[in-house]
């Protein structure tokens, strides 16, 4: 059989194949620190906007920037997200965060190797924890936003 024709079935399972844990604390620590893009579209520019009593454009004008032909929130000098309160360290449109804040932290930067994610559970309080998130869910929120 012609390598094309496989299925993804003749592929080895990945090393996270019986599921990993997550339950999301807020402790913010996923929205602080080095500071890098949270790439946005409009839909969820709109989304936020509503979050927070805001029209699209006043929401876009105060929390983002465009990076070349893309948007991006904002961030503090510090790195951290600009809709990160500072006072309680919460996300301040949380139920209407972006796919990549949703996807958290099952990105394909985590799940590289079981070493990653060791790391990953290092520096999130809730990765490692709680609900336990299938493969399907993971893969389905891996390929959700490239990150």
């Amino acid at each position: 059989m012609p390598e094309s024709d496989r299925s993804n079935s003749d592929s080895p399972a990945p090393w996270y194949a019986d599921g990993l844990r997550f339950t999301c604390t807020q402790c913010g620590y996923c929205c602080s620190g080095d500071p890098g893009f949270v790439f946005v579209n409009h839909d969820e520019i709109r989304g936020m906007a509503g979050a927070m009593d805001l029209d699209v454009d006043a929401f876009e004008e105060q929390f983002v920037r465009r990076v070349g032909r893309r948007r991006s929130l904002k961030e503090y000098a510090d790195g951290d997200c600009i809709l990160l309160d500072p006072k309680t360290r919460r996300c301040m449109v949380y139920q209407s965060r972006p796919i990549q804040c949703r996807t958290w932290p099952f990105w394909s930067s985590n799940l590289v190797s079981p070493d990653d994610w060791r790391e990953t559970c290092a520096e999130c309080p809730g990765a490692g924890t709680g609900q336990l998130y299938t493969l399907d869910q993971i893969e389905t929120a891996k390929n959700a936003k490239r990150v």
